[in-house]
């Protein structure tokens, strides 16, 4: 069965350039999301998020009338879940916006249609989301009772993309695609191969919800080895971009860089979903989110030292020291700003501080509500010309790209190795 109509649920960092992949491939697509602004400023052929390329892609699917935006479903031949699965309480998935989505489209489903869930999630989420669907529309007949049979089709199929190369990486890499039936499976991969160059690997649900998790599970715990090593280099004097550099000259050895923390939707999350369904065999996995979480802290004792340093130095009162935090996004070079730790810690220095705390932040062009009222948005050189302690937190381009005569302060704190 051929894909008429493709509506993606969740016009964010994911959906957005999924509807507009297959809309570049000139199929009709019907984005959703409760976001009115976003709709809007799709409807208009731009961008609300900040994606190399993305916004030509999707000027051109507008104008086209390859793509528009809704805030509410309508009919179509295949459904792609792509809203947020943060976590709550002690670190458990939270479905409520999956749930919410799989409702929203209960109403308007036809026998034949696919359903893919592409939100990170936890073990058995699609055959949560499955059952809710059933409940809400019992005149159709779904996988987990009617096999090969069902009127739906229901698969998951977890995005691997990096943010500021989705367009390339979201039509480049491989996907893998587990349904609930061969069936669901089969027709998973027919609809992604519209747009993809990569291979579709098909296995069964639960094998592809792990599989995203075991992903960014291990990129976290190899992360927490580098930020463990610069815990441990800073207490022996030893500089650890250098002693990195050398040990990855080591044929079989690449460590990576260490930083403030680990953020964004991806890495700073999924681990926890493991570590909440396997709490007694996931030590490891556990140990690292707990390593990487404990870093913003870290990182703010040296800014204090740093800041007791200026005053015995410099003379001057603790209310006249003026503190730059350079980057807010968990990542270089992009604006989203999700479970940062470069916005935790600059939170945290503005709470301790009693002087000025500023930022600088290139990709944004408002404070995130934690920092409102707390600290000022600077522009680069502004900040460089007033403050006295600076600290190094995104290593985005424009902070790459500064001299280092260009750093007259003595007290710098780099969680990034840009001024070292």
């Amino acid at each position: 069965m051929s894909f008429g109509i493709i509506s993606v649920i969740g016009l964010g960092y994911i959906g957005l350039p999924t509807a507009a992949a297959f809309a570049s491939c000139q199929k009709s697509v019907i984005g959703v999301d409760v976001n009115q602004h976003a709709v809007e400023t799709i409807n208009r052929g731009a961008i609300h998020i900040v994606e190399p390329d993305l916004d030509k892609v999707v000027k051109v699917a507008v104008e086209g009338g390859y793509l528009r935006a809704v805030t509410a479903p309508q009919a179509a031949d295949a459904f792609l879940i792509a809203v947020p699965t943060p976590f709550k309480g002690e670190h458990e998935p939270d479905m409520a916006y999956v749930r919410s989505a799989a409702e929203s489209i209960a109403p308007v489903l036809k026998k034949g249609d696919l359903i893919i869930l592409e939100s990170t999630s936890p073990v058995g989420a699609t055959e949560q989301m499955a059952e809710w669907l059933a409940a809400a529309r019992p005149d159709l007949s779904f996988p987990q009772l009617a096999g090969e049979n069902s009127d739906i089709d229901i698969a998951y199929c977890p995005e691997r993309v990096l943010p500021g190369q989705v367009m390339v990486e979201l039509i480049k890499n491989d996907r893998v695609v587990g349904g609930m039936t061969d069936k669901s499976s089969r027709r998973a991969s027919e609809l992604y191969k519209i747009f993809l160059e990569g291979e579709c690997v098909i296995t069964n649900a639960k094998t592809a919800e792990m599989c995203k998790l075991t992903e960014n599970s291990f990129r976290d715990v190899n992360i927490a080895f580098a930020n463990e090593l610069s815990l441990i280099c800073a207490e022996q004097g030893i500089n650890v971009w250098e002693l990195i550099s050398l040990a990855n000259r080591h044929p079989r050895v690449n460590i990576l860089q260490p930083g403030p923390g680990v953020g964004g939707h991806c890495i700073a999350v999924d681990p926890w979903f493991i570590v909440s369904q396997n709490p007694e065999q996931s030590r490891l996995i556990h140990t690292a989110r707990l390593v990487n979480d404990s870093k913003p802290r870290w990182v703010v004792d040296q800014v204090k030292a740093a800041v007791a340093d200026c005053l015995t130095e410099s003379g001057k009162r603790a209310n006249e020291v003026k503190i730059a935090c350079f980057g807010l996004a968990f990542k270089p070079n992009i604006d989203d700003l999700r479970e940062s730790p470069a916005v935790h810690i600059t939170e945290m220095v503005a709470q301790w501080h009693v002087g000025q705390t500023v930022a600088v932040e290139p990709n944004v062009h408002e404070l995130p509500n934690s920092l409102k009222g707390l600290v000022e948005l600077l522009d680069v050189g502004q900040a460089l010309e007033e403050a006295d302690v600076l600290l190094m937190l995104v290593d985005h381009r424009q902070f790459k790209a500064i001299g280092g005569d260009a750093i007259k302060q003595k007290w710098v704190v780099d969680t990034k190795g840009v001024w070292r």
